[in-house]
């Protein structure tokens, strides 16, 4: 074996072979291979970057930490708490947290398959963090539009897609319209384009979405509330509808109802029903000031895959 700092993908996948498959040792692996045990360090470590490796941490229902089984049983939603140390601030939380749920969304994206994507600050970090993946004839939709009075949004929302397209070999479908229309008339014209209904029927395909919830009082506040989306007539008119948070731009309140909510008129996201009628919802969560969006949203029915960290998992679990 070469004893240099570049290594190829057959080196890689040898010594993966020997450590996973047949529980070898890195110094048992390093005695036989005749190299340093650093060398096999650093080679497992590409094989994991490079994904040769897929590593899945399965723990069972009756055996998982008590926090994720006690907000598995409230919401019947399946639970990841992602163990954070209270010192690290919001941004840093919301790393770690987008990393673990990169690892737990990637075996989850299967071939043929038709996925709807939010975009925000929590999908962005995410997206930095994917492993790639091959897949067939898979394909990644954007569930909303991006663009305001300041910026079309496509750069953005494309980088986001595009990270996905990249790590999965798949198609992605983007969707160039405003976040929010300035009249409810002018969204439902737009709706009967040819154009855009190819996008709303890839819409209706889809299988599975990932998505996080809007919070206005989260310390790094989500996009949509920071970057000039909504003016001072919006924010009022939530506050009058009495919203909580947001899924692609669409609102609810803590109930998880969305009736009557002005804005979502205007809103280029999905239906709340249409969400529902998705079978995988997986949802990632960084901030505890997102734990009064969070729980509309699981009022709502519109999680299935839940993905959050531990200070937010507990607060989450102190409200109920």
């Amino acid at each position: 074996m070469a004893r240099t700092s570049s290594f190829d993908t057959a080196d890689s996948l040898r010594v993966a072979q020997m450590y996973y498959l047949q529980d070898q040792t890195m110094d048992a692996i390093a005695r036989e291979l005749r190299t340093s045990r650093s060398t096999i360090s650093r080679l497992l470590s590409a094989a994991r970057e490079s994904g040769l490796v897929e590593v899945q941490i399965r723990p069972r229902h009756d055996r998982a930490p008590e926090l994720a089984r006690l907000l598995r049983e409230r919401y019947s939603v399946d639970v990841h708490v992602v163990p954070v140390p209270g010192i690290l601030n919001e941004g840093e939380v919301l790393e770690r947290v987008a990393m673990q749920a990169a690892r737990t969304i990637s075996p989850l994206i299967d071939s043929d398959a038709v996925i709807g994507l939010a975009w925000g600050s929590t999908l962005s970090a995410l997206s930095r963090h994917l492993q790639p993946k091959a897949t067939h004839d898979c394909t990644f939709v954007q569930l909303n539009g991006a663009g305001n009075t300041r910026t079309s949004g496509i750069a953005y929302a494309s980088e986001i897609l595009g990270r996905f397209g990249h790590a999965f070999g798949a198609r992605v479908v983007q969707f160039p319209v405003p976040t929010f229309f300035d009249q409810a008339s002018t969204k439902r014209a737009m709706w009967q384009e040819r154009s855009v209904q190819r996008i709303l029927d890839w819409q209706q395909r889809m299988s599975m979405v990932i998505f996080s919830v809007g919070s206005v009082e989260a310390e790094l506040p989500s996009r949509v509330y920071a970057g000039g989306y909504l003016d001072a007539a919006d924010r009022a008119s939530l506050e009058a509808d009495d919203a909580v948070g947001d899924i692609a731009t669409v609102f609810f309140r803590a109930d998880g109802s969305a009736e009557g909510i002005a804005l979502n008129e205007r809103s280029s996201g999905p239906s709340l029903e249409l969400l529902r009628s998705i079978r995988r919802r997986v949802c990632v969560v960084s901030g505890q000031a997102k734990a009064a969006s969070l729980q509309g949203a699981l009022a709502a029915g519109l999680v299935t895959e839940l993905i959050l960290d531990e200070a937010s998992a507990r607060r989450l679990a102190d409200a109920g």
